[in-house]
């Protein structure tokens, strides 16, 4: 299989693209150690052939090192931790702000500092980083905190793969469109008219439709796979259209 003989790490593997990717990658004969803030989540993979779940908080810089250190080996860490805040700049508060830099950009930045000397002890490690097409790529209504720390990790993984290139580490970001999860369904249902929300955001992808976590996800394999071993400090759009 693409990933046998490797270990993963995966932030937010509670549901969503994270757990559709803890699966998947499972399911390509990884070692998966599948990790979510929220317990209760993690009960899915009781069972689950190749998955180690955990709780973790990926705000808590000394609780990823915890990890880390237990994994007998890292070869690819998916940073898929994040938070998106609705709002223009006129409407953000530096609370806001700081929150979204935090999980969005600063958790990463930890994981990737974790798990970094064992790869590089190892030759060699995959990073996938979880970005958007809402960042550096393009601008979205409503979206300002949230596009600018997902542009910030697109300059981390920019510059993680500039650094370790030549030593065996390579660096990537994925910038999805909007996916069809159990975190967009709470900011719909937050709305006023949930059902006019659903079809605003429906409405910017040029496809017609949501993307599902399962269609996201083979980027993440193939990115964790040898099969892309030529490939660092890019990040690959999946966004049913919204970038052409």
């Amino acid at each position: 299989m693409r990933l046998h003989g490797k270990t993963a790490l995966v932030t937010a593997a509670g549901q969503g693209i994270g757990q559709a990717a803890a699966l998947a990658m499972a399911a390509a004969g990884a070692q998966v150690w599948a990790t979510d803030v929220n317990p209760a989540l993690l009960a899915s993979y009781e069972g689950v052939a190749n998955i180690t779940a955990l709780p973790l908080d990926v705000l808590d810089q000394s609780a990823i090192q915890a990890v880390v250190e237990r994994m007998p080996k890292i070869d690819v860490l998916f940073n898929c931790a994040g938070v998106v805040h609705n709002g223009t700049v006129l409407e953000a508060s530096n609370r806001d702000l700081e929150f979204a830099f935090m999980l969005n950009v600063q958790a990463q930045f930890w994981a990737i500092q974790a798990a970094l000397p064992k790869m590089l002890a190892q030759g060699g490690g995959s990073i996938i980083n979880m970005a958007s097409v809402c960042s550096s790529i393009k601008g979205l209504p409503n979206r300002c905190v949230y596009g600018t720390t997902k542009a910030a990790v697109i300059g981390l993984t920019k510059s993680v793969a500039a650094d370790y290139v030549a030593q065996g580490i390579r660096c990537n970001a994925i910038a999805p469109g909007t996916v069809d999860t159990p975190s967009l369904h709470e900011r719909i249902n937050a709305n006023a008219d949930p059902v006019a929300a659903r079809k605003a955001f429906v409405a910017r992808q040029p496809m017609g439709r949501l993307a599902q976590a399962h269609e996201i996800v083979p980027i993440v394999v193939f990115l964790a796979s040898d099969e892309s071993i030529f490939a660092t400090g890019q990040t690959y759009s999946v966004d049913g259209g919204m970038t052409i």
